[in-house]
């Protein structure tokens, strides 16, 4: 780090961009203080954009310009749209909006089966060389031959299987966790084998097909231990972790909606399990799944609103403040759950890339400030530490906080 600079840089420093964003940042007096932190641009591996299909939700500027806001650079979109990329054709309406209204790299996922229906496998060889790997988010594949048909495609292709595991057959009508809150009022659960055992399953066809895979928003301590095993015994499988599923757990249930998510938020135990994987490497990253709705479709309580929360504009704050301060996390650790491991998997470069941040503000969470058009979520009022000053992405200011 340079001399003149004394806000801390977190990039690594066999960085080729190091030194550059050392020159440039000395230049400004203004951060020349311990109290701001230079980042390397954070990835995202799974948002929803809503683009093409669902504009009232999110579009492409405005999810983008959330991120940008977060601090991210780079973010991979989920397929659950109309129409959904499972051919070229579908795809290119995507890339088009991408084209025309992000302010950073965007990055999307092919579909693995037709209509995300889980019957015939998607065109994986007319959309390779334009996503990043294949997923069906928002519903589990549910037919075995047909996952391990797409694996085996999938792994002559060079891309990976993204899986959002849940198992149908055992959610029977559930909207949050089975646990203490859905018994005390009246609420149906989801078990956590819905998600865990398709884990199994799937595991069990990655060691047969070798296809590279990532699970998406693990929630379990089962699922943490199924896949600290099958690392250890070498199979090619990465995974990840939201932001509220390590700082909350189902005792954090208010009837609104702006607790439902898929998965939901489980026990203290599956919590703890959890932060226990971040620390020993099983939890490679932590994505967002940043999944707006309108507020309509959020006011319906616990039961009948939409699935998913937003969270890219307060996943580093709520983090920083709930994880690293209290010495859970170091800060480096953090950097590589959100940029580097993520970049590292997906094959998603740096280049020049970074967001400058005010470790020292401190502010309630409060989504009217949103840039998102989603408002919900479950960290309205929550006390944080630390601002986005500035993002850059390829060289360009996207982002600039106005006092």
């Amino acid at each position: 780090m340079a001399d003149s600079v004394k806000a801390k840089i977190y990039f690594p420093s066999q960085n080729a961009f190091f030194q550059q964003v050392s020159a440039r940042i000395s230049r400004f007096s203004v951060f020349n203080s311990s109290r701001f932190a230079i980042f390397p641009g954070f990835c995202d591996v799974h948002v929803h954009f809503r683009e093409p299909g669902f504009s009232y939700k999110e579009t492409m500027e405005t999810g983008s310009a959330a991120s940008a806001r977060g601090g991210y650079t780079a973010v991979c979109t989920m397929p659950n749209l109309n129409p959904v990329p499972d051919s070229l054709p579908h795809l290119q309406q995507q890339l088009e909006r991408i084209r025309e209204g992000a302010c950073i790299h965007v990055y999307p996922y092919g579909a693995i089966t037709v209509g995300e229906k889980g019957e015939a496998l998607a065109d994986l060889e007319g959309m390779a060389s334009h996503v990043v790997g294949f997923s069906d988010d928002g519903r589990g594949v549910q037919d075995t031959q047909r996952m391990r048909q797409a694996m085996e495609l999938a792994k002559s292709l060079g891309k990976p299987i993204v899986a959002h595991c849940e198992d149908n057959s055992l959610l029977r009508g559930g909207y949050i966790h089975a646990g203490t809150y859905a018994a005390l009022h009246g609420h149906r659960g989801i078990c956590s084998e819905s998600e865990w055992g398709q884990i199994a399953r799937d595991l069990e066809l990655v060691r047969e097909t070798g296809c590279s895979y990532h699970v998406c928003h693990i929630s379990t301590k089962e699922s943490v231990a199924i896949i600290r095993q099958a690392k250890a015994q070498g199979l090619d499988v990465t995974c990840e972790t939201g932001p509220h599923y390590l700082v909350m757990d189902d005792s954090f249930l208010q009837e609104d909606g702006r607790f439902k998510m898929n998965p939901p938020l489980r026990d203290k135990s599956d919590r703890e399990a959890l932060i226990a994987g971040i620390q020993d490497g099983t939890i490679d990253m932590i994505a967002t799944d940043h999944a707006p709705h309108s507020a309509e479709e959020k006011a319906r309580g616990l039961e009948k609103s939409a699935f998913g929360v937003v969270g890219i504009e307060t996943a580093f704050p709520i983090l920083y403040t709930y994880l690293v301060k209290p010495g859970i996390l170091t800060m480096e650790r953090l950097v590589e759950l959100l940029c580097t491991v993520p970049r590292q998997r997906f094959g998603i470069p740096l280049g020049e890339d970074f967001s400058i941040w005010d470790l020292d503000a401190q502010y309630k969470i409060d989504p009217d400030d949103f840039l998102s058009m989603g408002k919900a979520s479950p960290f309205t009022g929550w006390e944080v530490q630390g601002r986005c000053m500035t993002t850059v992405c390829g060289g360009k200011p996207v982002y600039t906080y106005h006092i």
